[in-house]
């Protein structure tokens, strides 16, 4: 008898399980808003952010002075026209150029004096002048970089034509591992689902709680039979589904139109997008059992993960360039473990140290997030 009782409960268990499911699917379909945030919002962010956001600099407006054009002027000049960096911009005089950097027409200046022919022939030291736009810094140390290895390129030609050697104390020969284009998309796509997957799961579940009890059906479940971890499964296995398509549909973006290298294993992606989309919906259903309003849900959500998400979680940040209480801080942030699996399986590949110490600390925080909403969530109407 009590083994049939006990069958009985766990076949009610199912079907009343199965009838949560549903009905919550039927809302989604009705809502057309949790479709167009876990497949149309990922899209328009990829976008904005994979064309708009650059750490590259490229085609680059520079200004070139030459007070005494010649043969050796013209051939360093040469090496700013052929680059891809660099678009020149020709001045009469430095005073001309100044103007157009003060009024951010250029990002510098590359300025050689009416001399500098004469002493290069004559085996004196002939520098050239470098004014650089500093008002963004790191923008500032990228375009010096490649001014200075047009100068190094340029005087190693001139070296070889004249019969000379170079006296160069250190020969390096670089070798760029994992992103060997230096494409700053390369590192920003991949850290980028996993903000848009965090925004995701939180705003998908953040308000969904609270909708229940404003539309009033919540009071309906709550005098029902079913029992309060099978209308948080309810909510959850859905929505897990909803974002797990998002995500998909984020790496097909990044690795077709964006042509991000995917150099890991779809599994381990399917497995810590998983942990991660479990943590993100999580948090997003603590944020709804404490909110009153979907509106409210939905501003908390926002404060709550996109923008710790976007911040600090190493995606456009260095995480150890940050100041130490920061840095700590950034070790309660989901997306700061699921940014480092991701860099890694699109651009090193199965690098299994960083990959299974992330997903034990995604696991470790969903199995936390359950358990707070368990021990905050009551089948009472008060």
């Amino acid at each position: 008898m009590g083994s049939y009782s006990s069958s009985t409960e766990k076949k009610l268990a199912r079907m009343r399980l199965r009838g949560l499911i549903k009905k919550e699917i039927h809302q989604i379909l009705r809502d057309p808003s949790s479709i167009g945030i876990a497949f149309f919002l990922p899209v328009v962010l990829l976008l904005i952010f994979g064309y708009g956001v650059s750490l590259d600099a490229e085609h680059v407006p520079i200004g070139i002075v030459i007070e005494q054009p010649g043969p050796e002027t013209n051939a360093f000049v040469a090496g700013f026209m052929e680059s891809e960096y660099f678009n020149p911009v020709f001045f009469q005089s430095v005073q001309q150029a100044e103007s157009a950097l003060l009024q951010r027409k250029i990002m510098g200046i590359v300025w050689t004096r009416s001399d500098f022919t004469r002493r290069l022939l004559g085996g004196a030291e002939a520098p050239i002048g470098v004014i650089v736009d500093g008002v963004d810094a790191n923008q500032a140390r990228i375009v010096q970089g490649y001014i200075t290895g047009v100068w190094m390129k340029w005087i190693a030609s001139y070296a070889k034509a004249k019969g000379k050697l170079l006296s160069v104390p250190v020969n390096i020969k670089h070798r760029i591992w994992f992103n060997s284009a230096v494409r700053s998309r390369n590192f920003l796509v991949p850290g980028l689902i996993a903000v848009i997957m965090t925004l995701i799961g939180g705003m998908l579940t953040s308000m969904v709680i609270a909708r229940e009890w404003e539309r009033g059906t919540m009071e309906a479940l709550l005098v029902t039979p079913v029992r309060i971890r099978e209308i948080i499964l309810g909510k959850v296995i859905p929505y897990f589904f909803l974002g797990m398509g998002g995500m998909a549909l984020s790496v097909f973006i990044s690795i077709v139109i964006f042509h991000v290298p995917f150099r890991g294993s779809y599994l381990a992606l399917g497995l810590a997008s998983a942990l991660f989309m479990l943590t993100a919906i999580a948090l997003g259903l603590i944020i709804s059992t404490a909110a009153g309003s979907q509106f409210v849900a939905g501003q908390i959500a926002i404060v709550i993960t996109f923008l710790p998400a976007f911040m600090l979680s190493g995606f456009v940040f260095d995480i150890n360039s940050m100041p130490l209480p920061i840095q700590i801080i950034t070790y309660i942030v989901a997306a700061r473990y699921f940014v480092s699996i991701l860099q890694s399986l699109f651009l090193a590949g199965n690098i299994w140290p960083i990959y299974i110490v992330n997903c034990c600390y995604l696991a470790i925080m969903a199995a936390l997030f359950f358990m707070i909403i368990k021990k905050k969530s009551h089948k009472r109407l008060i």
